[in-house]
């Protein structure tokens, strides 16, 4: 068998396997679907994807089944002395609310430069910050705060760092999440059961990541605000909105996890040995 998951080099090897007659099947994790899997939708045996909005966008007789997308970070229930740990490792505090910030693994400007705007307006009071910068953009956030005599690793209810790598423990931890909408990051925030507003990274193909942030948006579980759109003061105002209103946010947790699609792997392995058994008979 032979699974293709998009992108283009996607399309040749699928075109190829079934030229050899050897079983195809897509993975789509995006809900708006790429257009390597709406090429092949036809010509494979087995289309899964993430969110149930990605169906309809696609055109196959061939069966759809929506199986989630297999990710490494997991609902944990910690106790109340573990996730004081946590947040202690983390450089915070226990008992003030926690914005996780981040932006995938490179970092996001835009994303950045509100943040920077916040701190230097001490706009974060009622709020604490766990902020991810990227690799990429830890030294030039480091300058800009240096520029207003802020040092990157003292700034008052915040912690700053190029990378998380506990991401799984911090995400538990936290009571909101502001990023990107990939795939993952929905699919992960979903299982873990958090409040979220969302940037979408405006040059995504086809805006798949609107389409993402839509999946949560439309059950209450997140706020969009457009890239275009961004700026310190609305973003400082959508977090303070969320994090002052504990029934909202407790609202927008179970939302979140409504979207959740369990046992994933499982549904995955019940395609694959579909398939197998049919290719038997």
């Amino acid at each position: 068998i032979v699974i293709g998951t998009g992108g283009y080099i996607c399309g040749a090897t699928i075109w190829e396997a079934n030229k050899l007659k050897i079983p195809t099947m897509l993975h789509e994790s995006n809900a708006f679907p790429g257009k390597a899997v709406k090429m092949l939708a036809k010509k494979t045996n087995t289309i899964m994807v993430s969110f149930e909005d990605a169906i309809p966008r696609i055109d196959s007789k061939n069966k759809i089944v929506c199986t989630g997308t297999p990710v490494k970070n997991q609902k944990r229930d910690y106790t109340i002395e573990e996730k004081n740990e946590i947040i202690k490792k983390a450089g915070l505090k226990s008992g003030k609310p926690i914005v996780l910030i981040f932006g995938g693994s490179q970092g996001a400007q835009k994303i950045n430069e509100a943040i920077v705007e916040i701190i230097k307006q001490k706009e974060n009071k009622e709020y604490q910050i766990m902020w991810a910068t990227g690799p990429k953009q830890y030294d030039i956030v480091k300058e800009k705060l240096e520029e207003n005599r802020i040092s990157i690793n003292n700034v008052e209810n915040a912690k700053i760092v190029p990378y998380i790598y506990n991401m799984e423990e911090v995400m538990n931890c936290v009571d909101l999440v502001v990023s990107r909408s990939g795939a993952m990051t929905i699919t992960e925030i979903s299982i873990v059961g958090k409040p979220s507003i969302f940037i979408p990274f405006p040059y995504a193909t086809e805006n798949h990541q609107e389409y993402n942030a839509k999946v949560l948006e439309k059950v209450g579980a997140a706020k969009i605000i457009l890239d275009a759109d961004l700026d310190f003061n609305i973003l400082n105002s959508t977090i303070n909105e969320i994090i002052s209103d504990k029934e909202k946010m407790c609202r927008m947790s179970e939302n979140a996890h409504a979207v959740e699609i369990k046992n994933v792997e499982d549904k995955i392995y019940v395609e694959l040995r579909r398939i197998m058994e049919m290719e038997k008979h």
